[in-house]
């Protein structure tokens, strides 16, 4: 059976940490940021741990080697 590909915009998404988890990056942080609160845009720097179940999803579709 061939290798699996990785989805090319997942590697550029996602990360996976030493304990397999997978980290992404908060939403709302690209335009019409004048408009939002400054506490939305100070909670949205970073990264954060996706939930169990999306993190599965990623690395069982998108990232099946763990890129």
């Amino acid at each position: 059976m061939p290798k699996m590909k990785s989805k090319s915009s997942a590697k550029k998404r996602f990360k996976l940490t030493a304990s397999g988890k997978v980290k992404g990056n908060v939403a709302n942080k690209r335009h019409c940021l004048s408009a939002k609160p400054q506490s939305m845009k100070r909670k949205a720097r970073g990264t954060f741990v996706l939930f169990e179940a999306d993190g599965y999803k990623v690395k069982k579709h998108y990232l099946p080697y763990g890129d």
